[in-house]
């Protein structure tokens, strides 16, 4: 088979758009707004931005020159604690679970090492935490065609004792949005005996509050600008997946659940959050007791989808969503 010139000219030119050669990952170091220097990836599909001057911070992810999907919140936000003041910045970040004051919320806000592994991964490594004696890192693979990400985010103790937690992987959205996570299939009365998993409520959780949606299918979570007040609830999500849908993107993590784990806050491996516009998007690793030197990883895989329409049922909405999650797996 012959090309013709007209289709090598096509061709030539997709990849000039793309960034490279198709089929290829792109990587470099730029710059993007408040965030100073940032490394992205990018193949020609979606980009993938994370900061390199603090963090790190995963802060853009969207279509090439489209809307951005994370959360990007004003640089002088802070919370102040005895280690320092720690600014959530937006995007995407690596806690160590359950919560505590100050552990949590140990300052990152110093340059990030940042290590090619191959043509498509980069890992980032914030400075040693002095205060909790933990090492973080994030490693970014971005798929060479679609819009796969796979992030590995691990903790390793840097400590002399043997200390006990779970990698915890937040992402702040970009508000305005809804939080989709499903519920386990519908059985029947009497069918089965046994309860199908926990849902994990806080002191503030209110379940009558307009935001939530508990429906047969998922639960759903909005933000509100009018309500500056939180919400949250966690779950044992064992489909290992949860979404977030705004002006027709549809964003889907993807995560595991090991039925013979012991996971943070009573059994959670999933948990959302609203206050206002602001929504995290929240997965979590098994509880493990880390030794000295020893480390704890935990693994997601994120997908997008953009002109997603879900109307105004949830019967709407499962007939829209189910195909792209199945996608997914």
């Amino acid at each position: 088979m012959h090309l013709t010139r007209q289709v090598i000219t096509a061709v030539m030119l997709a990849a000039v758009i793309s960034g490279g050669a198709l089929g290829k990952v792109k990587i470099e170091k730029t710059n993007y707004g408040q965030y100073g220097n940032v490394t992205r990836l990018t193949n020609g599909t979606v980009d993938v931005m994370v900061t390199t001057d603090f963090g790190p911070r995963i802060i853009y992810y969207g279509f090439c020159g489209g809307l951005n999907i994370l959360g990007e919140l004003p640089a002088n936000e802070s919370v102040k604690t005895e280690f320092g003041e720690w600014r959530p910045y937006g995007g995407h970040r690596l806690w160590a679970a359950p919560e505590a004051m100050p552990r949590s919320y140990w300052p990152d806000n110093d340059p990030v090492k940042v290590e090619q592994v191959d043509d498509s991964t980069v890992r980032f490594i914030p400075p040693l935490e002095a205060g909790t004696n933990l090492q973080k890192a994030i490693t970014v693979t971005l798929s060479s065609s679609g819009t796969e990400v796979t992030l590995e985010h691990t903790i390793t103790n840097k400590g002399i004792w043997p200390v006990e937690l779970a990698c915890w992987a937040l992402t702040i959205m970009n508000g305005g949005g809804v939080t989709i996570f499903p519920q386990e299939p519908f059985k029947p009365h009497g069918e089965v005996l046994l309860p199908a998993r926990p849902l994990v409520l806080w002191n503030y959780t209110d379940m009558t509050d307009p935001r939530w949606t508990f429906g047969r299918l998922y639960v759903q979570l909005r933000t509100d600008a009018s309500r500056d007040f939180a919400q949250k609830v966690g779950a044992a999500v064992k489909a290992g997946w949860a979404a977030y849908l705004r002006d027709g993107l549809f964003f889907v993590k993807r995560f595991t659940y090991q039925g013979d784990a012991t996971y943070p806050d009573y059994g959670c491996n999933f948990e959302t959050f609203t206050k206002g516009t602001f929504m995290e998007v929240e997965s979590l690793g098994p509880l493990r007791r880390v030794e000295p030197d020893a480390s704890v990883t935990h693994t997601e895989k994120w997908f997008l989808f953009k002109n997603v329409k879900v109307g105004d049922t949830e019967e709407s909405l499962d007939a829209a969503i189910s195909p792209l999650v199945d996608q997914t797996k």
